[in-house]
């Protein structure tokens, strides 16, 4: 697991990167939800960093009062159902009843891009726009697909797309190739590393 200590080692690395992503296979131990607090609410050169938030990174931030308030960051929060129960103190079956609503008020109410995981996923912003993913893939439910999807959405903030058009091509991007493996594969037995080699070529096809 890793440590708070952590926080002070990668602000001091970021001057070398463009954009950050924070979540992915941190766990949930009481010092990751330090680490997160230090790393993102109270690090004053986070404010210029676009940054994903995604799994335990969210599962950390619902445990900590009024965090939207001190999150400067630009960022895309990348919430299964579960999660963004968790981060609104709704149920799972609350937020799947009312999926559109829920990402739309919680995008406003944080100031941040809320990208809503699931069929059809949402991609809401703070201004109250809203976009939906016209894939709806059981593949894309696999362990570590999420993951993926939060690289991809962090790959496009680094090249300096706004948080909502990362969280919208990077939503298509990650969908497309999820039917082009559908296609190829059937319903069954999709792994998160299958992704990899298909989005550049989701990509290419999208410039062609």
């Amino acid at each position: 697991s890793i440590t708070s200590k952590a926080a002070a080692d990668v602000q001091k690395a970021l001057d070398g990167y463009a954009a950050l992503s924070v979540g992915c296979g941190l766990s949930q131990d009481p010092e990751t939800q330090l680490f997160v607090h230090e790393l993102l609410l109270e690090n004053p050169a986070i404010a210029a960093m676009p940054t994903v938030l995604d799994a335990d990174a969210l599962n950390a931030i619902a445990g900590i009062p009024d965090w939207h308030i001190h999150l400067k960051a630009p960022a895309v929060l990348t919430p299964h159902p579960g999660e963004m129960a968790r981060l609104t103190g709704k149920s799972t079956a609350q937020v799947q009843e009312r999926r559109l609503e829920v990402a739309r008020q919680y995008a406003q109410k944080w100031g941040q891009v809320v990208v809503l995981k699931g069929a059809f996923t949402v991609i809401a912003s703070p201004q109250g726009a809203a976009r939906i993913s016209p894939f709806a893939n059981p593949g894309l439910a696999s362990a570590g697909t999420g993951d993926v999807l939060a690289g991809v959405i962090g790959g496009l903030l680094a090249q300096g797309l706004s948080p909502l058009d990362a969280a919208t091509c990077g939503v298509y991007l990650h969908g497309a190739a999820g039917e082009e493996l559908r296609h190829q594969l059937g319903d069954a037995g999709l792994m998160a590393s299958d992704l990899l080699p298909e989005i550049p070529r989701r990509t290419r096809a999208l410039k062609a």
